[in-house]
C-alpha cells in the first residue's frame, strides 16, 4: 500500500491510536464477493453500492470539513441539510442505502408481496444504519453483527429464498470473523463502508429467513434503536451497565487514560452519539 494511499485510509480513534480504514474496504469487497460467488448477483450489486456509498463518506467528509464545507451527523441531521438544499456524503448516504435496499427487496426471490417489500427495504436499510451506529467502540459491532449473522446462517434451507438468506448471512459472517481481530487490537477500523455492507448483509438474511411476524418486530427494534440514538448516547447506556459493559471491553486493549479514552461520558446520558 503507497504512503498517500495509506495516509488517507489512516484515522484516530476514540482512545487516540491511529487505525485503518483499509479493514472496512477490505470487508465491503469480501462480503460482495461471497455474495457473487453464490450466484447471487443482484445482491452483490446491493451490497457493492451500499459499501460503495459508505466508502465516499469515509473518503470525502475529511476532506470537506477541512475544505469549511457542511457536514452532516446523524439522521436529524442529514434531513436537516437535504431541507437547506447541500448535498453532503453522509445525506447522499442516507439517501442512496434505502434506494439500493428497495432494489434488493425487489430483486429477492418469491413470495414477496407490496407492503412486505417495503417492509424488507426497511429493515435492510435500517440495519446497516445501526451497524454504523454502533461502530463507535473496537469490536461493538462486530459483536451484534456476528452473532445475528450465525443465527441466521443456521440451517440448510432447500428453497431459493431461505437459502439466498443463508448465504447472505455467511457472507456477513466470514469476513466479519476475519476483520474481528483486527478491530479488537485497533489496527483496523470498519468505518461506515464496513459497518453499513455487514449490516445490510444481516439485514437481507433477516428478511428471507424469518417468518413475517418477526421480521416485523425485528423492524420494530431496528427503528426504536434508531430514533432513541438521536437522544441518548448508546456508550453512555452501555458505560452504565455491568453486563453490556463486559461484554463491550471484552477483547478489547485497555484504553489509554492519557489519549482520554474511556467509555464514561462527560454527562452520562445526554446527547446522541452522533455517527456519519
Amino acid at each position: 500500500m503507497s504512503c498517500s494511499l495509506r495516509d488517507e485510509l489512516a484515522r484516530r480513534n476514540f482512545a487516540g491510536r491511529e487505525v485503518s480504514l483499509a479493514e472496512g474496504a477490505l470487508v465491503v469487497g469480501a462480503v460482495t464477493a461471497l455474495a457473487l460467488r453464490g450466484g447471487r448477483t443482484s445482491d452483490a450489486a446491493v451490497l457493492a453500492a451500499i459499501g460503495a456509498l459508505g466508502l465516499v463518506d469515509d473518503l470525502l467528509e475529511p476532506r470537506l470539513r477541512r475544505a469549511g464545507r457542511p457536514v452532516s451527523k446523524g439522521l436529524r441531521g442529514h434531513l436537516g441539510t437535504l431541507r437547506t438544499g447541500h448535498l453532503t456524503t453522509g445525506a447522499a448516504k442516507a439517501l442512496g442505502i434505502p434506494l439500493a435496499a428497495l432494489g434488493g427487496a425487489l430483486a429477492a426471490p418469491a413470495p414477496r408481496g407490496g407492503p412486505m417489500v417495503a417492509a424488507d427495504a426497511a429493515l435492510i436499510a435500517g440495519c446497516a444504519n445501526l451497524a454504523n451506529l454502533l461502530d463507535l467502540r473496537p469490536g461493538r459491532a462486530l459483536k451484534a453483527v456476528l452473532p445475528a449473522a450465525a443465527l441466521l446462517a443456521l440451517g440448510a434451507p432447500e428453497d431459493p429464498r431461505g437459502a439466498g438468506g443463508r448465504g447472505l448471512a455467511l457472507a456477513a459472517m466470514l469476513p466479519g470473523l476475519l476483520a474481528l481481530p483486527f478491530d479488537l487490537c485497533e489496527r483496523g477500523m470498519l468505518g461506515d463502508a464496513g459497518a453499513n455492507v455487514l449490516g445490510a448483509a444481516v439485514g437481507g438474511a433477516a428478511t428471507r429467513r424469518l417468518p413475517v411476524p418477526a421480521r416485523l418486530s425485528v423492524l420494530g427494534v431496528v427503528v426504536a434503536l434508531t430514533l432513541v440514538s438521536e437522544r441518548v448516547s448508546f456508550s453512555a447506556v452501555i458505560a452504565r451497565s455491568g453486563p453490556l459493559r463486559a461484554l463491550d471491553h471484552l477483547g478489547r486493549l485497555p484504553a489509554p487514560v492519557a489519549a482520554g479514552g474511556t467509555d464514561e461520558p462527560p454527562v452520562p446520558g445526554t446527547g446522541p452519539e452522533v455517527h456519519g
